[in-house]
């Protein structure tokens, strides 16, 4: 089982030797092979994915990442920012199916922003399509205007676009694991203004017509951020295209807690996959000791369970974050009165001893 290990920047190097640790306590035959990435790539090599990390992850049969990004590169182009290698990852894998789940773990109910009622026993999956929309539309840029309110005016623009295939393959990969959940689907769209999701509401539908088991319900974007700090546990999936994703899954972030314990995957239609923390780098906290691993643990478990085909592995290990989460111990993020401060590398030994025991 090769893995391609990428910690990226910032906080990336700290969660994602915690996890690895975690990895290697299980004792099964991992190949893992490290390579810079994001902000580390550029300073060592002019470029945040050089060929030979590429290379590597293609190779992969999965890819464990940190975070990338450092405000000391905000200057740079737009193609040789940290965050590019991210999205070239995507691109170059085929990544196109991102699963966020957002459960609260019921030790962490006090730490969420809702009252505990809206959050206990909160567990939802967010399916956001990685490859389209206007992340990757073209045409974009930037020109002198020739019409509209203020002609000759200097104006930017990105161009949303979804094509069928795109929206039927992240609608399958949604009802199919509705299927094993609740059996209920929420697209996310605004089909009421843009054309684009008006297209992508009709295939989505036409899709869920094939899964007759699965109830599906359609929700305008500015509704389902409502909804989800007002009646989050009305959710069980949730599809969305790749902006409304990005923003929704961070928002659902908080109703867990802290950003901290979301895990993610990203994967291929052969199920080879990027799995890597919710969060960003966090280059403010960087060094201190004080970043929360558990999101990038959570994230090897669901590498050991959609990639590596490890069920009992990722169980494993999901158990003993629950364990150490039940014993009170908290890192920065989601201390409270009562419970006991550790550190990132003392929450990782943790996770390690639950997994012993």
């Amino acid at each position: 089982m090769k893995i391609a290990v990428l910690p990226g920047d910032g906080i990336g190097t700290e969660i994602v030797a915690e996890a690895v640790k975690v990895l290697q306590a299980l004792d099964l035959p991992f190949e893992m092979e490290t390579a810079l990435v994001g902000g580390a790539a550029y300073a060592a090599h002019g470029h945040p994915l050089p060929e030979a990390t590429l290379a590597l992850a293609k190779q992969a049969d999965a890819v464990l990442f940190g975070a990338v990004g450092d405000w000391k590169y905000d200057k740079l182009e737009r193609h040789l920012r940290p965050e590019q290698a991210i999205l070239g990852l995507r691109k170059n894998l085929g990544l196109f199916a991102n699963f966020r789940p957002a459960i609260c773990h019921e030790p962490l109910v006090a730490a969420s922003s809702l009252k505990p009622e809206l959050v206990s026993g909160l567990d939802i999956l967010i399916i956001r399509e990685l490859t389209g929309d206007i992340y990757f539309g073209q045409p974009r840029g930037r020109r002198v205007a020739t019409d509209g309110l203020f002609p000759g005016a200097e104006e930017a623009f990105d161009t949303m676009r979804y094509s069928k295939p795109e929206i039927e393959r992240i609608a399958h990969v949604a009802f199919q694991a509705a299927r094993k959940r609740g059996k209920r689907v929420t697209s996310v769209d605004k089909a009421n203004v843009l054309e684009t999701f008006q297209f992508w509401k009709d295939v989505v539908s036409e899709v869920g017509l094939q899964y007759p088991d699965v109830a599906l319900d359609h929700m305008y974007v500015d509704n389902a951020a409502m909804q989800l700090v007002k009646a989050p546990k009305k959710f069980d999936v949730i599809v969305t295209g790749n902006m409304f994703g990005d923003i929704l899954s961070d928002q659902a972030s908080m109703l867990t807690g802290s950003i901290g314990m979301l895990p993610s995957a990203s994967l291929n239609a052969s199920n080879q996959g990027l799995y890597e923390p919710s969060h960003g780098s966090a280059p403010d906290i960087a060094g201190q000791g004080i970043a929360n691993p558990l999101a990038t643990i959570l994230s090897a478990a669901m590498m050991l369970r959609f990639s590596l085909n490890q069920e009992a592995a990722a169980q494993r290990i999901e158990t003993a974050v629950k364990t150490v989460l039940a014993q009170g111990l908290r890192t920065a993020d989601i201390f409270s009165e009562g419970s006991t401060r550790v550190s990132t590398v003392e929450m990782g030994n943790a996770v390690v001893r639950a997994l012993s025991s």
